[in-house]
């Protein structure tokens, strides 16, 4: 059963039951990040999510956290006896966050959720609390018969009740071990680490290769089957989504940026944004810029 999700551009909220995908070249398989907080909730599926460098296991009844402007990628193996089904809740933080002010633990939780390092972007026991499962069968229920009107107070409160489950939910399981991630992506984290480190570089397969001992071949096919793309689609994402955040959060200039994601050419910098975001950095500046936040 796939829902059709519930979109309220006025207040930046993205509400998906049940979304299900059967075939492997859904939008789960591209690297990508956006301004909003994302909470997904996995139904049915199995496979593996790579978020900041690291990789994590899918299972059916984990929650999962992608904070604004960080890069994710699941990796999942779809058809139609076994489909991906998860659940969706998206919404850009800053116009939610003055619900939280009343409540100051929660406010504070609120904040750390999408400001913060956090320890793990998973609960994978999610499904056995009734305030994580339960939440998006009941607000799917009631919120198509909501009044426009009233929409958007209602969404703002089913928000804050969810966060106040997440946050009983998630301070008890700070001190616990992620479950391990499947042994053949031991070496591609290798590479994702890598990559972090080098990101402000230009890139070179073979300099990879020889620091991991590995030949460019083998480098390729091992990252490849463990993460899902190749080492160059994913780096190249990872350049996008650093130049997105610092466009849309910071003043810096364009040749400094395209500088910080390895590219010291300003018109190649230019050109490689305008290839895969299909309009120029000025341009999604212009349209984007928020400075409540400067890495800079």
């Amino acid at each position: 059963m796939n829902i059709q999700p519930f979109e309220m551009n006025e207040s930046l909220v993205y509400f998906a039951y049940r979304r299900t995908s059967r075939e492997t070249n859904d939008d789960h398989e591209i690297f990508h990040s956006h301004q909003g907080i994302e909470f997904l909730f996995v139904h049915q599926g199995t496979g593996t999510l790579v978020i900041d460098h690291k990789t994590y296991e899918i299972k059916p009844g984990m929650l999962i956290v992608y904070q604004p402007y960080q890069s994710h990628h699941l990796q999942v193996a779809t058809n139609a006896d076994a489909p991906f089904v998860r659940s969706i809740l998206l919404f850009e933080p800053s116009l939610y966050e003055t619900y939280f002010r009343p409540w100051p633990e929660l406010h504070a939780f609120f904040n750390r959720l999408v400001g913060s390092k956090l320890p793990f972007p998973c609960l994978y026991d999610a499904a056995e609390h009734a305030g994580l499962a339960g939440f998006w069968e009941d607000v799917n229920s009631w919120l198509p018969a909501v009044d426009k009107k009233d929409q958007l107070e209602q969404i703002s409160l089913a928000i804050v009740v969810f966060i106040r489950s997440l946050k009983q939910i998630w301070l008890q399981h700070e001190t616990r071990p992620l479950p391990a991630v499947p042994r053949k992506t031991h070496q591609a984290e290798a590479v994702l680490e890598w990559i972090r480190r080098h990101l402000d570089e230009p890139f070179r397969l073979e300099h990879v290769a020889r620091e991991l001992h590995l030949s460019t071949f083998h480098l390729s096919h091992l990252f490849k089957e463990a993460i899902g793309v190749s080492i160059s689609d994913y780096m190249a994402a990872q350049r996008i989504h650093k130049a997105v955040q610092l466009l849309t959060t910071t003043r810096l200039p364009l040749p400094q940026i395209g500088e910080r994601i390895g590219i010291t050419n300003s018109s190649y910098f230019c050109q490689f944004f305008k290839a895969h975001m299909g309009i120029t950095p000025h341009q999604y500046r212009k349209k984007w810029f928020r400075p409540s936040v400067d890495p800079s």
